[in-house]
């Protein structure tokens, strides 16, 4: 399947959505891709992976950027070489790009009923959940999602999801929050969106 969506957030941003049907052939024949890229194909195992790399060089390109637009730092954050900032993600069978004139940040998850049994490991103390409530998996889901978007956005070595990382209780329905990054002795806020598309979350977040 070609592009899945376009989301217009705001005149200064939006967000682009790819669900991957094709065959490698099929996307690899349809990007235009850099030879730094090709090498990176080159040295990928994954099809899946493959497959995620080749349908962002299309939102690229559905975006009215190519893949020579694209460059990369020494921590591996993408940019724009024009100065509009970019996030990535992608996951099983959709990828995803948000370009914005602001700090953003992105990320895509299938909801599955397994991130239950890692929760511990990155949900603050401060917020609870109802383990009964259908929304349980949902939430978990979105809140992760807060956390790699704003860990993408921020892209600094040692930040804990747990620990440095908080975010402001919310309803399903909302589809907005906000979330406080304690790290290195400073504080940064931050607005939130979520949204579900099929069975995955997408999160992304913006600096305040």
């Amino acid at each position: 399947m070609p592009l899945h969506q376009i989301i217009h957030h705001d005149g200064q941003t939006q967000i682009l959505l790819w669900e991957i049907s094709e065959s490698f052939e099929e996307l690899f024949d349809r990007a235009d891709i850099s030879d730094s890229t090709l090498f990176r194909l080159s040295n990928m195992k994954s099809e899946q992976h493959k497959k995620g790399l080749l349908s962002v060089r299309l939102l690229l390109q559905q975006a009215g950027y190519n893949d020579r637009d694209l460059r990369y730092d020494e921590f591996g954050k993408p940019h724009l070489r024009d100065g509009r900032h970019i996030s990535i993600s992608h996951s099983h069978q959709f990828s995803a790009i948000i370009i914005s004139d602001k700090t953003t940040g992105i990320d895509l998850e299938m909801r599955r009923e397994k991130i239950a049994l890692i929760a511990d490991k990155f949900m603050e103390p401060s917020f609870v959940l109802d383990k009964t409530s259908p929304d349980y998996i949902n939430k978990l889901t979105v809140n992760w999602g807060i956390k790699e978007a704003i860990f993408k956005l921020c892209n600094e070595k040692g930040i804990s999801f747990k620990n440095h990382i908080e975010a402001v209780p919310f309803e399903i329905d909302d589809k907005k929050t906000t979330a406080v990054l304690c790290f290195n002795n400073l504080e940064r806020s931050f607005e939130v969106y979520f949204d579900e598309v099929k069975n995955y979350t997408l999160v992304y977040v913006f600096s305040r």
